[in-house]
């Protein structure tokens, strides 16, 4: 048993709060209309009582769970409330989950972004769920007059055994809102869970196969207009003058006008990155009145800027590759003498092309903005940072600002980028009225926010033995500068250099799935076992006996890696054993391996592809995982086959280019994406156990399946693959 202190009082847990028709939890009001289905309800409560900021008990037992962070599909709206649950000993079939509105004065890191919202929200909803379970044994305790510590809470019963006494908690709920905050409550041991590590079903599935409003596009309020954007056609173009008489004259449209979404002097908060400064907002009565008078504006741009984008990126790549006067990330040892004795050396270099989100649901939003108060809801990972900018952008107090989050249909990291939210709010001002903007797809696509584009060179050393005695890794980004300096291989090989470098552009960029990551792992991985190839080594066996070396003997000191040796080890040792690869034996399919640690997880992969004609056919992965503490199995394995598949097909097929700061692809007839018959016919997941608690899982899957695909590719066709979209080097399709 686990003691952790509440880190909470009375104050912290009420503050904001108010009681409204019994149906309010702590000042989200909007609760008070919630109407469970029939199958989660076998009568309504007649009372709810709040025991904390996280959950309130109804009297006939329900408990209502809020799920604090935003649900961009990776199912935090079912993982999160069952590790409440489990520490509340509450059976599954008697909670209701809702989402939570933003509420940082009591819930902490209500971002979704870089696989972190189980890791970091772990110990506090593990705290919220068994400090209400210990207010509700301490009322139970206080009316039945016994210790507490004979108290014995399970499946939403209090039982007292020497006295034969039992109630549920809808029966205690009264009682244990008025309990004082415990200042220190035990937490489960890993071993006594129930609920947490088996499979839950997402809690908005039905809504969601049955059309009902969940996401930003469904938004419909009484006197809604609907706004649309005009952004520059290119990067390194700014707004100049427009004539709107004829778009003005067209049925359903109520104004068209330029706005200053930044105004001089805003604070801008990191979530702004790619927000456009002044565009043109066109405003209606429908989406597609909005989509035809957009056409009829004529809007005059003016060059911002000597803008580096109108150029070639790969010249600009390029260049910044040489690193001339850039002092290394990290050196260790002596690499320039290391390859002067080296027996052999390899040097390969690697490219991506800049990639467009493409979230199902394009960028929309909410906002009604009048003198007094700011409602927005809509589809936003970063909900705090938007409230910022807002009240700089408004001048308005946060506390005049309500932004409630609708579920995304898709982020991938565009929508940690609010700007959308913000030009909603102005346009509503503006107006005067609520107003929901909505982008169109080629809005969405050519606004920028791009996953950058890269370039790696890699150069290996191995001595007369075949052991690796020299790696000098340099990278550079758009807008970012690629390299993980302290990552696999440092600390494995004695002599490492790696250097990096980014290239300034104004082609807006920002985090994709696994950002860096969602690249450098596929190169990395590719280009080691062309090194393993040439030390006559299998692949996994070479990347073991380097994992070995950073385990046993680590190059500097083991903190400086990032990296456990020892996990990372153990998923190459499970996949291997799951896919039954051995060394040199080759059988009817062409495999690749891979294996990657990023977002403070550990993913191994294994391949298989066989060749149809021309075309190869991605028959099965295998994939191990090392996250710790699985919380919703099912969950999981969906996100890493989404992951693997997303993989896949955007190192395969995806790319977007420019002429003159423009983009060329603009919607899905130009911009490819996988489709079903390109995809793995079986994904196989196997997930560690080890009791450690939950690290990243979203995005992990991701960026190892390339380089196991383009070494599957190479063992099937004998041609490497050095250039994304792969599908550039070679015709591939399926």
């Amino acid at each position: 048993m686990t003691l952790v202190k509440t880190s909470y009082n009375r104050r912290s847990f009420l503050k904001g709060s108010a009681l409204a028709g019994g149906g309010m939890l702590l000042g989200f009001s909007w609760l008070a209309s919630c109407k469970p289905s029939p199958e989660q309800i076998k009568n309504l409560p007649k009372e709810w009582f709040n025991i904390n900021g996280f959950l309130k008990i109804a009297d006939n037992g329900l408990v209502t769970i809020m799920s604090p962070n935003p649900e961009i599909g990776q199912n935090v709206k079912t993982a999160m409330p069952m590790i409440i649950a489990e520490e509340l000993d509450i059976d599954w079939k008697d909670v209701i989950i809702e989402q939570a509105p933003l509420n940082t004065a009591i819930f902490t890191r209500q971002l979704a972004g870089g696989s972190q919202s189980i890791r970091q929200g772990w110990e506090a909803l593990r705290m919220a769920g068994a400090t209400a379970k210990q207010m509700l044994m301490t009322a139970a305790a206080a009316q039945w007059q016994v210790p507490v510590g004979e108290i014995v809470a399970k499946n939403g019963i209090l039982a007292h055994e020497g006295s034969n006494r039992s109630a549920g908690y809808g029966e205690m709920a009264s009682a244990a809102a008025t309990v004082e905050v415990p200042e220190e409550v035990a937490l489960k041991e890993t071993a006594d869970f129930n609920l947490i590590g088996t499979d839950k079903k997402n809690v908005d599935g039905p809504k969601i196969v049955t059309g009902q409003p969940l996401f930003g596009l469904d938004i419909a309020e009484e006197g809604m207009l609907t706004a649309m954007i005009i952004h520059p056609p290119a990067f390194g173009m700014q707004f100049k003058e427009m004539d709107a008489s004829k778009a003005k004259a067209m049925p359903g449209i109520k104004d068209v006008f330029p706005i200053e979404v930044y105004p001089e002097g805003v604070e801008k908060q990191w979530s702004d990155g790619g927000g456009i400064a002044k565009l043109v907002a066109v405003v209606g009565e429908s989406t597609w009145q909005c989509m035809q008078a957009k056409k009829a504006v004529e809007v005059q741009w003016e060059e911002a800027s000597q803008a580096e984008s109108t150029g070639d990126h790969n010249d600009g790549l390029d260049g910044k590759l040489n690193l001339n006067g850039v002092a290394p990330a990290r050196e260790d040892g002596n690499v320039a003498s290391a390859f002067k004795k080296a027996a052999k050396v390899i040097e390969r270099s690697y490219s991506a092309p800049f990639l467009a989100h493409n979230t199902m649901e394009p960028m929309n939003f909410f906002a009604d903005v009048t003198a007094e108060k700011a409602i927005l809801k809509g589809p936003i990972q970063t909900p705090e940072f938007l409230e910022l900018t807002l009240a700089s952008v408004l001048k308005m107090p946060v506390e005049q600002i309500d932004i409630m989050m609708t579920r995304m249909g898709g982020g991938f990291g565009r929508r940690l980028y609010g700007h959308f939210g913000v030009e909603a709010a102005v346009i509503s001002k503006k107006m005067n009225a609520p107003v929901k903007l909505v982008y169109s797809r080629e809005d969405d696509m050519t606004q920028g926010t791009y996953r950058p584009a890269y370039k790696v060179h890699y150069k290996a050393g191995l001595d007369e033995n075949g052991a690796l005695i020299a790696w000098h890794v340099k990278g550079v980004g758009t807008n970012d500068d690629l390299v993980f300096e302290n990552r696999f291989p440092a600390g494995a090989v004695d002599n490492y250099l790696a250097e990096k470098q980014s290239f300034e552009s104004n082609v807006t960029t920002g985090a994709w799935r696994a950002p860096r990551s969602n690249f450098i792992a596929g190169a990395e991985q590719s280009f080691m076992d062309e090194v393993a190839e040439l030390a006559g080594k299998d692949p996994i066996a070479f990347r073991l006996e380097l994992l070995e070396r950073a385990a046993k003997d680590p190059v500097g000191a083991i903190e400086n890696n990032d990296y456990d040796a020892k996990r990372y080890a153990g998923v190459l040792e499970l996949v291997r054993e799951k896919a039954n690869w051995k060394p040199g034996v080759k059988g009817s399919s062409a495999r690749g391996v891979s294996a990657y640690f990023c977002h403070n997880s550990y993913v191994a992969q294994v391949l298989d592809i066989e060749m149809d004609g021309d075309t190869p056919v991605i028959k099965k992965v295998w994939c191990a995982v090392d996250c710790g503490i699985v919380v919703n199995p099912l969950s999981a394995k969906n996100q890493i086959e989404g992951g693997i598949i997303d993989g896949i097909g955007h190192a395969t097929y995806s790319q977007l280019t420019f002429k003159d700061g423009k983009p060329e692809q603009q919607n899905f007839d130009t911009y490819s994406l996988i489709r079903h018959r390109q995809a793995p016919k079986e994904i196989a997941t196997f997930f560690v156990d080890n009791g450690i608690d939950p690290t990243g899982l979203g995005e992990p899957s991701l960026p190892p399946i390339i380089g196991a695909l383009a070494n599957a590719l190479y063992q099937a066709t004998g041609q490497r693959y050095y250039h994304q979209p792969f599908v550039s080097q070679r015709q591939i399709v399926g």
